[in-house]
């Protein structure tokens, strides 16, 4: 057993180049995967380097562009001027955010709305009750009138009629404009009579009532 253990002990022993050195534990050694299944063709080449002490791209920070340099020079157009003030009002950046509160915010908004609508309610509905006491009492007055004889031998409802007439309403001497003209389905073939004069009318009057 004994010779046996002592055949298998050079297996065992570290060798030289088993050992790794301190030069090796203090320089970083590259990583190569063993397993990689992807040839070396098939990898895709990294960006290109940039020889600028900027780093990044070719172009330099302060260089001017193309842009600037061909418009310094050449004078704008008004037209394109107005055009492009116009444009610059509907660019996004310019249009303000929209409105977003918060929950307690938007709560005390609509409280405040409500209670708005609440109290123009109430002014309605006040309204309208006034207008309903008005009516109401101008149809008792109304009804009152028309079941009242007088003054004197007159019949009854002669005041009701009288304060119906609505005088002195269209103006003087006047009448609704619902009355102004006959009443007829369809307009006249003139409109206006452009060339009408009073003593034509006045001469034509008089020889059709010698005519009758």
């Amino acid at each position: 057993m004994s010779l046996f253990l002592q055949s298998l002990r050079g297996l065992f022993r570290p060798s030289a180049s088993s050992v790794p050195s301190s030069s090796t534990l203090t320089k970083p050694q590259k990583c190569v995967r063993s397993l990689s299944t992807t040839s070396a063709a098939l990898k895709g080449a990294g960006p290109p380097k940039s020889n600028s002490p900027f780093g990044g791209g070719s172009k330099l920070k302060g260089a001017p562009t193309r842009k600037s340099q061909r418009g310094q020079n050449e004078p704008r157009d008004p037209k394109m001027i107005n055009l492009m003030r116009h444009l610059a009002v509907l660019n996004p950046k310019r249009i303000p955010a929209p409105l977003r509160m918060a929950r307690n915010r938007y709560l005390r908004h609509w409280t405040i709305h409500r209670a708005w609508l609440m109290f123009r309610r109430r002014e309605r509905e006040a309204r309208e009750r006034t207008w309903m006491r008005q009516y109401q009492a101008m149809n008792r007055a109304c009804e009152e009138l028309r079941l009242t004889g007088g003054p004197g031998s007159r019949e009854e409802g002669y005041l009701f009629r009288i304060a119906m007439e609505k005088k002195g309403t269209y103006g003087l001497k006047g009448v609704p404009i619902e009355y102004a003209r006959a009443q007829v389905d369809t307009p006249p073939r003139a409109a206006w009579n452009h060339e009408w004069k009073a003593d034509a009318a006045a001469a034509k009057g008089k020889a059709e009532k010698g005519r009758q």
